[in-house]
């Protein structure tokens, strides 16, 4: 059941303590030439796109070719993913699948709740207080600006992280991949795919 918060904020937080120290030091070590220019935030990118995601890439790409996986994804997401070594014992992840008919999008209206350890970092889009916002009032028109064009037909669920549930979607498997390995596949699946801010 899709959970939404009437919760909604205008201004971005500020930084936090930890945030602050964080870039203090960043620019510290990097004044000190202990790391090149553009070094830590190009970890971040690769994190972001590319060593993050590959997680959650895994995890739909053995639910798309073992249907038993797929339903004990679904039925226990933390159970699922501990099988694949992906995940922490507090982590409590809830996979909803896309289906015919029916597209999930998450969202976290109070701050950022998001499943790091399956899909790295959270994109700084996800963070922001439109996204946080609009995906609950309009998800459908939200989508279609973010280049998610959704046929009328489909039901678009909202899921609401937090920090006691965090979400990852299921997206379909794409037509005409009947033929790829797992590993293959893994390489189709995308972060957004996984938040459902895009369709494969």
């Amino acid at each position: 059941m899709s959970q939404a918060s009437g919760h909604d904020h205008h201004h971005p937080a500020p930084p936090s303590p930890i945030e602050r120290r964080a870039a203090a030091l960043e620019e510290l070590l990097t004044e000190k030439g202990l790391v090149p220019e553009g070094f830590i935030e190009e970890v971040n990118r690769v994190y972001e796109n590319d060593i993050g995601p590959m997680n959650g890439a895994k995890v739909i790409a053995r639910a798309w070719v073992d249907p038993d996986y797929k339903i004990r994804l679904l039925e226990n997401g933390s159970a699922a993913l501990a099988e694949l070594g992906i995940g922490g014992p507090a982590d409590n992840i809830v996979a909803v699948a896309n289906e015919p008919g029916v597209h999930n999008v998450v969202v976290c209206t109070l701050c950022s709740c998001y499943p790091w350890s399956v899909i790295g970092l959270p994109p700084t889009w996800y963070k922001e207080a439109p996204y946080r916002a609009r995906m609950v009032r309009e998800p459908r028109v939200l989508l279609k600006e973010m280049g998610c064009v959704l046929p009328d037909e489909l039901d678009v669920r909202v899921w609401d992280s937090s920090a006691e549930v965090r979400y990852l979607v299921v997206p379909e498997r794409p037509a005409g991949t009947e033929g790829l390995s797992e590993e293959e596949l893994a390489g189709l699946v995308t972060r957004d795919s996984m938040i459902g801010v895009a369709r494969l």
